[in-house]
């Protein structure tokens, strides 16, 4: 089962990827997305040779979750802002956030979840990979962001990427 699906969950994602791009559900799409959810992690392989090792069960729905939640309450701080305050009453700040991943999978993905979010985007990653840099469109305190973004993110990442 390894030699034909190295990478199950890519595999997947793959497929979902392609029935969404191509926007309907038919039998040849199917076995199209099913033809490049085969072949590609296959040829993708060789530049996988650690593989991270990631729990796909309560974590890492419970981090879709609140990453969705976040995404939601996100947007409508955002849009709040924009509709009600000022320019010169935003208080943006650039936020250095200590990471302890060390992975570069799930420092994309919290690099990712950062940059989801509406009013954040993550900016850079520093060279030995335990710094990140984020921008915020509207933070009181920094101090409260980064912890914010390391108990709500970080911490669940690692149980995922364990």
């Amino acid at each position: 089962m390894r030699r034909l699906l190295p990478h199950p969950a890519l595999s997947a994602m793959l497929l979902t990827v392609w029935l969404l791009m191509v926007n309907d559900v038919t039998v040849g799409g199917i076995v199209l997305g099913a033809v490049f959810a085969l072949v590609l992690p296959k040829f993708t392989q060789p530049f996988w040779p650690d593989r991270p090792r990631i729990r796909f069960r309560r974590a890492l729905l419970g981090y879709l979750a609140i990453v969705l939640l976040d995404i939601v309450v996100a947007n409508f701080h955002v849009a709040r802002l924009i509709l009600f305050r000022r320019n010169r009453d935003l208080r943006s700040r650039w936020l250095t956030v200590p990471i302890r991943l060390t992975t570069p999978e799930a420092i994309t993905m919290l690099a990712g979840t950062i940059s989801l979010t509406p009013g954040t985007v993550s900016s850079d990653v520093s060279a030995d990979g335990r710094f990140l840099l984020v921008h915020a469109l509207d933070v009181a305190d920094g101090a409260a962001e980064i912890a914010r973004i390391q108990m709500r993110y970080e911490a669940r990442l690692q149980r995922i990427f364990a």
